[in-house]
Formats: C-alpha cells, structure tokens, sequence
C-alpha cells in the first residue's frame, strides 16, 4: 500500500467497473476519471446505477469486476483493515442525512475522522475550513441546535478535514431547500476552486449538476455521456433522451 495522504498528482479512476446483485446488473463495465481540482456530478434515471458507481469509487462496496484506483493503489488488493484505514484518511463522504453525532461539538464532529485514525488535527487547516465553511462562531455547539444547511456545513468540513484526495457527495442537497441547497453547492464549488479539491457527487437535480465542470450521465449501468459545464437546461433536456441509450 503507498504512503497515506493526499497527493496533487493522485489519480482516481474507475475502470472497467462491473456490480452484480445476484441476476441484476447495476454497472456494467464503467470507466471514469476524476481529474484534481474537478468537480463531476453523476446523473442518471433511479436505477442507473449512480449510488452504486459512488459506492465502489468510494471504497463502499467492492466491484464485481474492475478495478478502482486511488495513486497507485487497487482497492481490490486492500484488506478490509486497510481499505477502511484508506477511506478514513485519503477519501471525504458527504451525504444527504449529514450523518452527524449529536452528543458531539461541531469541532468534535468535524475532526472525528482523525481522531478514529489516531491523528491530531492541524489548528491552522481546521480553522480554514471552518471559516470556509461559515461555522466559526459555532464550534461549540451541538448538531441540534444547528440549521439544516449548517450541519451540511459540518458534514462538509468533516469531509475535507483530512486533505483527502476525493470528497463523494451522494445527494448533498436532497434534503434543503433550494436557497440553502444553493448555498451548499457554492460552498462545494469554492473548495475546488480555492483548495483543488476533487469532488464526485450524485443528483438527480439538474440545477445542482449544473455546478460542476461536468456532468456524466448513467443509463442501464452503462455510461451515457457527458457535458462540460452545461446549464440547468442542457442537463434537463440531455436526461430526456437516456431512454434512447
């Protein structure tokens, strides 16, 4: 296994990636880059396949064929140790429960992925994220008292407290309203753009796939093209014509 830690030349790519579920195929045979400092949304009918590409990108579930890489890394050759060891410290998550611990502080919430590795957090990056991030003054509060859109905050903060070389978001904005979805997306959006942050997030939301530089698109577990920096409509009208993939 190579060194832990985020790297600028790390690659992550999906090759050739296939998952059965017993007689049903959910991906069948997808390659994917995802270039530094990019922002790729994934979209596609339910049962495309999209959660199912996140979750073998991410280290989530194993591929029935192909493989995932991060650097030189196969995540097919890790032990389940050590593939849960990798995904604490070289991968973000973000998801659309926020899956926050209520017992704990914002700050104990943000920095729990180093704590579980054993590491000790860099005052100097935590308090960039969390000025990025708007929750600065609300380091010692608890997730309850806390809006929707800021315990997504917290969920994004936490994601990026490792410099990982990807964040997986799996419907950030599902469960916002649209100014607040909005503002997450923006917040998505400044982190690659100031930190090159790599980021690979599924929608069904047109107007949030929108905010990435490209958009791929699923049919049948099959890739079904791209668009580069498309608007709200172009996604709109090319998710129209999947049926025809």
């Amino acid at each position: 296994m190579d060194t832990i830690g985020r790297t600028d030349t790390e690659v992550v790519r999906v090759e050739a990636v296939t998952k059965d579920y017993g007689t049903v195929k959910a991906l069948r045979g997808v390659d994917l880059d995802l270039p530094g400092g990019g922002f790729t949304a994934v979209m596609g009918p339910s049962g495309s396949g999209k959660s199912t590409l996140l979750h073998c990108a991410a280290g989530l579930d194993r591929p029935s064929s192909g493989s995932v890489w991060l650097g030189a890394t196969d995540l097919a050759t890790l032990s389940e140790t050590a593939l849960t060891e990798l995904r604490r410290t070289r991968i973000g998550f973000i998801f659309q429960a926020y899956n926050l611990i209520g017992s704990l502080t914002v700050e104990q919430n943000i920095t729990l992925p180093l704590r579980l590795a054993g590491a000790r957090a860099d005052p100097d990056w935590l308090a960039e994220i969390v000025t990025q991030v708007g929750l600065d003054q609300r380091l010692t509060h608890r997730p309850a008292r806390l809006s929707g859109g800021q315990q997504q905050q917290v969920a994004i903060a936490r994601a990026l407290i490792t410099r990982p070389a990807v964040v997986f978001a799996d419907e950030p904005t599902g469960a916002l309203d649209t100014r607040t979805g909005q503002q997450v997306l923006e917040l998505l959006r400044r982190m690659v753009d100031t930190f090159g942050q790599r980021v690979l997030m599924v929608t069904h939301d047109p107007v949030a796939a929108s905010w990435a530089d490209r958009v791929v698109f699923l049919a049948d577990g099959k890739l079904a093209g791209e668009l580069r920096r498309p608007d709200p409509e172009q996604v709109a009208a090319r998710l129209t014509t999947l049926g025809e993939w």
